[in-house]
């Protein structure tokens, strides 16, 4: 079994009010030559996903394992906000995003750039965005914490200002708990400066509210609890997608019938994330070939 190394390059981020406008000419290659849909030798299937939103690089990571071995050339596209990645999806510049969260979270990039994303399939139906403390806090419930205000300097710590979980806790938390009139303000930076302010305050025992989501390896190493949602703010459970460009399933239907086709349970999807963000930190690919050893079954291959 070869090793394949994956070409790799990086859309620079911009604001997300500029990228919204921007199409993202100049990411295009030509390389997404499509073709006959057959065994894939000399195809290539571009993935554009954010890296630290672990989910994406997980399963970008499974799917370039898959597909190299089936004759298919995989370029990852590093993207730092959503925006330019739904942007980068509806121009054509990248060809799928390996993880997206359409239904609920990013539901207002799928209300802009919808008609020109096709939906190839969900591989997990149970995500939900969660406000969250350490198992030690008192806090119970997001309802609490106007009470716990100066506490916790009127901070929530977020994470990407683009994120779809950045909007529903400033667009819906916040009013519906009337956080803003209990003196909170959301800090939004990145995922890996929230873990890092979320790692500290454990190690200081301290009290935090972090913005998080499941499913997502920090769950369980920082030893989090979710905060209780009354009103319902951060909305119902939804799968995770994979997304086309438009034209991907015309282009690769063996791809794209073989993506429809994967689905993963807790226990499976928590195990591909833990090998790959916390066993193989530094090789997601080597993250990925360890959980094919257990469940290549459970992902198949696309048809010949």
């Amino acid at each position: 079994m070869r090793t394949p190394t994956p070409r790799r390059r990086r859309i620079a981020a911009v604001t997300t009010a500029a990228a919204l406008g921007l199409s993202l000419a100049a990411c295009g290659d030509g390389d997404s030559d499509g073709g006959d849909g057959g065994s894939g030798e000399g195809d290539t299937i571009t993935l554009g996903y954010i890296p630290s939103w672990t989910d994406g690089l997980s399963t970008a990571y499974l799917l370039e394992h898959v597909l190299e071995e089936a004759g298919y050339t995989v370029e990852h596209e590093e993207i730092s906000e959503a925006g330019v990645l739904y942007t980068a999806l509806a121009e054509g510049d990248v060809d799928m995003y390996p993880s997206a969260w359409p239904e609920v979270t990013h539901a207002s990039y799928m209300e802009q750039y919808g008609d020109r994303i096709e939906d190839i399939g969900a591989y997990y139906d149970s995500a939900v965005l969660t406000l969250a403390v350490p198992e030690y806090s008192e806090i119970t419930s997001i309802a609490e914490l106007p009470e716990y205000a100066d506490e916790l300097g009127g901070r929530i710590v977020g994470i990407e200002p683009g994120a779809g979980l950045t909007e529903a806790t400033q667009e819906s938390v916040f009013p519906a708990y009337g956080l803003e009139e209990a003196g909170y303000s959301l800090a939004t930076s990145s995922t890996a400066t929230m873990l890092t302010e979320l790692g500290n305050a454990i190690d200081r025992q301290e009290e935090i509210v972090v913005t998080l989501w499941r499913p997502f390896w920090a769950n369980a190493e920082y030893n989090v609890r979710d905060l209780e949602d009354p009103e319902g703010a951060l909305g119902e459970p939804e799968a995770l997608h994979f997304l086309g460009r438009e034209g991907f399933a015309e282009d690769f239907p063996e791809v794209a019938e073989w993506i429809e086709g994967i689905q993963l349970s807790d226990e499976e999807y928590g195990a591909l994330e833990d090998l790959v963000v916390n066993e193989h930190g530094d090789d997601p690919a080597a993250g990925v070939a360890a959980w094919m050893e257990e469940h290549a079954d459970v992902v198949g291959t696309p048809a010949s």
